[in-house]
């Protein structure tokens, strides 16, 4: 632990000069921009604020490694300092450990489309009612995760079903480098509980599927508008009824691979339609994608990224109170805490281990 951490601490991404400069050349961009409300000055605040937190993380990985190894010179004639010394050691060790593992996270090898925005899709799989009600529960638990801490999402379509839970809901995590955080949420999420429309106390299992692509520059994707077929129609709500007097919403179908994206959320036409190529370009996108992998026989890694979208990353199972991801065999035992948007130790454990898996 403690080599693992003086490891970490010799790496040229971590010192002091290294980061100085870079918080320095941030302040010096910041200063040229007179619209606060831009997107360039969020952006640069946001690598401004990671900077400056990356570096007290630092500094005080370094305090601690100092007073551990002032600790660890200390010998047992020493007498009483030495009993003294040793419970610091006791003391300090798991914050040490702590701070490695985050410092290793954070200055992992980057992956492609680490700095895009997140477009978060969660559907309802096998199971009926009861899949679409785990759906409804999943998109609950990241729209409380995410605004707790601190990310916009600019919802682009939410769609009810008339019996209970939705049928899909889409949005963009308005956050640079949301997709980094994010992106190894991808899969089949599974949950084995009694459904309250069961009279006689029997477990169910029912999936629903998460997909988190990248976004993508619209103007970067050369589709053709012939390959494009656009209806509009009214929003609906909870029970279908109808919540808007105007044909506002949009569905787009790309002919050519029978892609579906429909958005309703906007407040207008326009908006609507611009959301929905959005979603439709970052799944032509992530197509291209997933066929170059399997050209390139990259099985690995496309299972530890979430490129086989059928596979199994995560059951919740309540009658235990449990939460298990199956990618790195760890549980969590608060489920009702984690339901309620309490998600960011698994999300950041899972995003650890999965990149330090990568690189190995």
């Amino acid at each position: 632990m403690i080599d693992k951490a003086k490891i970490l601490l010799e790496k040229d991404v971590l010192s002091p000069e290294v980061i100085d400069a870079e918080i320095a050349d941030l302040n010096q961009k910041l200063s040229q921009i007179t619209d606060y409300s831009s997107s360039d000055y969020a952006d640069l605040s946001k690598d401004l604020s990671d900077k400056t937190y990356l570096k007290s993380l630092v500094d005080k990985l370094k305090s601690l490694v100092a007073r551990y190894t002032d600790s660890e010179s200390i010998t047992e004639s020493d007498g009483d300092l030495f009993v003294i010394a040793q419970q610091e050691i006791e003391e300090i060790s798991p914050e040490i450990e702590n701070l490695a593992n985050e410092l290793e996270a954070l200055t992992a090898k980057p992956l492609p489309n680490d700095n895009s925005k997140a477009i978060f899709e969660v559907r309802p799989g096998v199971g009926g009612v009861e899949a679409s009600l785990f759906a409804e529960s999943l998109y609950r638990m990241y729209s409380r995760y995410l605004t707790t801490n601190g990310f916009t999402i600019d919802q682009y379509s939410l769609d009810y079903d008339a019996e209970g839970g939705i049928k899909e809901a889409t949005f963009l995590v308005d956050s640079k480098g949301s997709y980094g955080k994010l992106r190894f949420e991808s899969g089949v999420h599974r949950v084995q509980r009694v459904p309250t429309t069961e009279s006689a106390g029997r477990i169910h299992t029912s999936t629903a599927s998460v997909v988190v692509l990248p976004q993508i520059n619209v103007r970067d994707v050369n589709i053709k508008d012939e390959d494009l077929r656009i209806d509009v129609y009214r929003s609906s709500g909870p029970g279908g009824q109808s919540v808007n007097t105007t044909d506002s919403a949009v569905r787009i179908t790309h002919i050519p691979s029978g892609i579906v994206v429909s958005c309703q959320n906007g407040k207008s036409q326009h908006k609507n339609k611009e959301m929905a190529m959005n979603v439709l370009v970052a799944k032509l996108t992530k197509i291209e994608e997933e066929k170059k992998s399997s050209e390139e026989k990259n099985l690995r890694n496309a299972s530890i990224l979430g490129g086989d979208r059928s596979a199994k990353i995560r059951t919740y199972n309540f009658p235990q109170g449990r939460v298990t991801d199956h990618r790195i065999s760890k549980s969590w035992f608060n489920i009702d805490q984690i339901m309620e948007g309490e998600v960011s130790e698994i999300i950041e454990t899972v995003n650890r281990d999965l990149r330090m898996e990568l690189e190995s």
